[in-house]
């Protein structure tokens, strides 16, 4: 078990692969489901994982972007995802990670603060959407979107880069949270 580095193995060609990390198993493999149901020009591989490290021993291609969801339900999602964090090298932080937060529909339930996951993400800089996977069409729309963050990352965007989707994706409103 090891840290996972963005530049460990060769790009595939025309594939872009992303790994979804998160606990709440069910809703990973429906987002999974939707991302694949989109039409693309690219072959596309969705990889889920509970927890990083992931098994150094298995043979797995490259990892283009890696999405961490945090259920806003649930601390335990966010311990995980903040002890998962420790385990990728510092390099996909240049806009090959994202954070998804889940759950955003239901705010009187919510057991994690908005705050706690926007600080987390500003601390990556890294983008966040939040989003009600539970919902057909929030699970749809970010599907899309997250499709359309993995073409780029995997470079099949030609003139935009990963280095250039973080710029692309800040709210133009909240363009850094310092006074959190």
């Amino acid at each position: 078990m090891s840290v996972l580095r963005p530049q460990d193995q060769l790009p595939g060609l025309n594939t872009g692969t992303i790994l979804l990390v998160g606990t709440e198993d069910a809703l990973l493999q429906q987002l999974a489901g939707s991302m694949l149901a989109e039409d693309c020009a690219s072959t596309l591989k969705v990889h889920l994982a509970q927890s990083l490290p992931l098994p150094s021993n298995v043979n797995r291609p490259r990892i283009d972007l890696i999405v961490f969801v945090i259920n806003l339900h649930s601390k335990y999602s966010l311990q995980n995802v903040e002890e998962s964090l420790h385990h990728v090298d510092a390099t996909y932080f240049l806009g090959k990670v994202g954070f998804l937060a889940t759950g955003a529909g239901q705010d009187s339930h919510c057991s994690v603060h908005r705050n706690t996951v926007l600080r987390l993400a500003h601390t990556y800089r890294s983008t966040l959407l939040f989003c009600d996977l539970e919902v057909e069409a929030f699970r749809a729309t970010v599907a899309r979107r997250l499709v359309r963050m993995l073409q780029i990352c995997a470079g099949h965007v030609p003139g935009i880069s990963a280095l250039n989707l973080l710029s692309l994706m800040r709210s133009s409103e909240n363009p850094f949270l310092e006074d959190l």
